[in-house]
């Protein structure tokens, strides 16, 4: 009898460690899902999405399996960190993985901070999101960031037969720091290049025409972009419509991914041909690391489509870092995964990335290429496309 009560009083305690055991590993996933950003955030919330499926089949981690909690931050920072507080305080959210534009990063950081839980940022670039002043032990960047992007850029413009640049960005913390770090590395490379022009329209603008017609009266032979997503598509058609890309020859080139095949997919034949982009992945990549074929397979049969989503690995990354952590860890305590994730090098689709323990910045290069016509595709490609290591720009 007494026997029988110690066993079933054994089993009692043991009821709330067994139900701990099983439940989910909750993640907060603030993105775009609606409005022009969401051609660059729905991709993202699927590779996400994608990676916890897989893994979940897998057991999960620890033994647990991940949920992950997507919600439509609309690009903007106030709705970006209401859903944050909301996923933290209601939804009881062990971490953060997500937003996609320079204002959203640092404002759900600062959520992040307050309420000292793990934020992992796929997609913002801006170089405030981890400056010294602003880093903080829970804040994480798997994208690449502003410098490395404009850097990249300054590379290639500088090889190009032009010296009257001008600029194109939108007037925010990620066009501003990626136009900067542009503009102080060309001159550094090609002294006597000069910038005869920069247009700052507002992030989200429709009306391209008074900055584009501003701009051709300047007569620059070339010019660096930065406006992205579903802005460019909006953006480029106005600017092809006045002659813009013939007036400079197509010396222009497209960053915030204006190279995707999201975006040249969407364009179709108003794509402007002939102008460079870039983009994080692309289905058609040829010369990239053994599991990215495997990968851009298993992408294309989940989301049902022949030629897959180049911003769904960002997603999927974000979270391979993230319960790698984890599971370095042992445990789902923020602390222990914001140590575990320094330094942190893991396997992806595109090879090894590395969480830099000094700014807490991965090592995360872009594909670039001058877009052209290509008989297998009914859309513009980048060819050739070549991977540009950001490692010599990240400091």
């Amino acid at each position: 009898m007494v026997r029988s009560l110690i066993l079933l009083l054994a089993a009692l305690l043991a009821l709330p460690l067994s139900a701990e055991a099983q439940k989910p590993i909750k993640v907060g996933v603030p993105l775009p899902l609606s409005g022009p950003p969401a051609l660059f955030g729905e991709p993202a919330s699927k590779g996400a999405q994608m990676y916890v499926d897989e893994l979940n089949a897998k057991g999960g981690v620890l033994g647990r399996k991940i949920e992950l909690l997507i919600r439509d931050s609309k690009a903007d920072a106030n709705e970006a960190v209401r859903v944050s507080r909301e996923l933290i305080l209601k939804e009881n959210v062990d971490f953060l993985m997500g937003t996609l534009t320079s204002a959203e990063g640092p404002a759900v950081s600062v959520v992040a901070k307050e309420n000292k839980i793990v934020f992992i940022a796929p997609i913002p670039k801006t170089d405030q999101l981890t400056a010294a002043d602003k880093l903080h032990p829970y804040v994480f960047r798997v994208a690449a960031n502003t410098t490395m992007e404009g850097r990249s850029a300054a590379e290639i413009v500088a090889k190009w037969p032009v010296t009257k640049i001008a600029t194109i960005a939108f007037d925010y913390a990620y066009g501003q720091d990626v136009t900067r770090s542009f503009v102080e590395h060309i001159k550094r490379i090609k002294p006597g290049v000069e910038i005869v022009d920069q247009q700052w329209p507002k992030l989200g603008e429709q009306d391209y025409n008074p900055f584009i017609n501003a701009q051709m009266a300047k007569k620059p032979d070339a010019v660096v972009s930065s406006i992205w997503g579903g802005f460019f598509v909006t953006f480029s058609k106005q600017a092809k419509a006045l002659g813009y890309f013939d007036a400079i020859k197509y010396n222009f080139i497209g960053l915030g991914e204006a190279g995707s095949p999201e975006t040249t997919k969407s364009m179709g034949a108003d794509y402007p041909v002939g102008i460079w982009g870039n983009s994080y992945d692309a289905f058609y990549w040829e010369d990239n690391p053994g599991p990215h074929k495997d990968y851009t397979a298993r992408l294309s049969k989940y989301l049902k489509d022949e030629y897959p989503s180049s911003w769904a690995i960002q997603g999927y990354i974000g979270m391979a870092f993230l319960t790698e952590a984890i599971k370095k860890a042992g445990s789902t305590d923020s602390d222990k995964v914001s140590k575990a994730l320094l330094g942190l090098t893991i396997d992806t689709p595109i090879g090894k990335q590395t969480l830099r323990e000094k700014d807490h910045q991965a090592n995360r290069g872009q594909l670039y290429g001058k877009t052209v016509k290509d008989p297998k595709y009914n859309f513009p490609i980048m060819k050739p496309i070549t991977y540009i290591d950001p490692t010599k720009f990240m400091d």
